[in-house]
């Protein structure tokens, strides 16, 4: 059963056509990273996910649904109740996310008040013992502390208890570890692997990081141009990548068990104001043949077909895919 089920989300912000056809499915306790180069529309969907896009956004999808619920019939009251509480979300950058002028323990006990309804300090005892499990020191003086005092480690933590103290079942990460140093970021994907495993909360894990998706995720989806392009198991994405972009991530990947020179991609995405017609990734793409100067569907890459590409290469008339597949 699907705790979250998006087909076709597109969302245009003036002539941009940032998000042209992202589709993803999370059950109850996954962790699904999205993944894919800077601007090609990671945010803008997780944003949509929670009716964060400014006004002149349009966003439709023909299908979005989250617990049940058809997500395109909610009023802004209903969305109010809802973020925060049952989807919440770890911003990139704690330090524009947080209130500078509040303290650190009361924006953490903001959601629980207004959606919990507890009091004040039954509130802020609950934020200090969550800074304390997110292994803050002295968290009770922490918690009356500003966000200017925080390290930008500390920060995450505090951003990310904020998320997750009204207990959400979707848990969007938007790169959450992005600026943090190696030690610290291995600390904040501990952190977020015991809180997703305690609490049986779905993860939307966001990043263009493959390391990072490989320690924290069950299943990716790859995003190109606005759009997914290739949606697997972990184990499917990165033994048996089946789209060319997809593989090409790989290849510009360090590899320290076997290095390599490094392969950059050549050329530049898409323009999304005039986007291509066809494959996105065409122009870019070793492997170009005429007949992606059409748009792809998503194809079937195995049996169960668990394991998608939107490449023409897995058209079921392309035998040599198949077989390759089977070996």
């Amino acid at each position: 059963m699907s705790l979250l089920k998006l087909e076709s989300l597109q969302v245009s912000i003036g002539p941009v056509q940032a998000v042209r056809d992202v589709s993803l499915s999370l059950a109850p306790g996954e962790c699904r990273a999205l993944v894919g180069e800077s601007g090609c529309g990671k945010s803008v969907t997780a944003m949509s996910l929670l009716s964060l896009m400014p006004a002149a956004a349009k966003t439709n999808a023909l299908r979005w649904e989250f617990a049940g619920r058809d997500m395109r019939q909610l009023s802004e009251r209903d969305w109010r109740q809802l973020r925060g509480n049952e989807i919440a979300m770890i911003f990139q950058n704690p330090m524009t996310a947080l209130d500078p002028t509040q303290t650190i323990g009361s924006q953490i006990a903001e959601p629980l008040r207004i959606h919990k309804g507890l009091s004040k300090r039954e509130a802020l005892n609950k934020a200090i013992a969550l800074l304390e499990r997110l292994a803050i020191a002295n968290p009770a003086q922490r918690a009356g502390q500003y966000p200017f005092e925080f390290s930008g480690g500390m920060l995450q933590r505090a951003m990310i208890a904020m998320a997750v103290v009204c207990e959400p079942q979707l848990l969007i990460a938007d790169e959450p570890t992005t600026a943090l140093d190696v030690t610290v970021q291995a600390e904040v994907l501990s952190i977020l692997r015991e809180l997703r495993e305690s609490s049986g909360t779905a993860m939307l894990f966001i990043t263009h990081d493959l390391g990072v998706v490989a320690e924290i995720a069950d299943s990716v989806s790859v995003m190109y141009a606005g759009q997914t392009i290739e949606t697997g198991s972990l184990a499917d994405v990165f033994s048996r990548e089946a789209h060319p972009y997809t593989q090409a991530l790989k290849r510009a990947v360090p590899n320290m068990s076997n290095p390599q020179p490094l392969q950059a991609i050549g050329g530049t995405p898409p323009d999304l104001r005039h986007p291509p017609t066809g494959c996105g990734f065409a122009a870019r793409c070793s492997e170009r043949m005429a007949i992606c100067d059409h748009l792809p569907p998503s194809f079937a890459c195995d049996a169960n077909g668990k394991h998608e590409s939107r490449c023409w290469l897995w058209h079921p008339e392309h035998p040599a895919r198949w077989r390759e597949a089977e070996q």
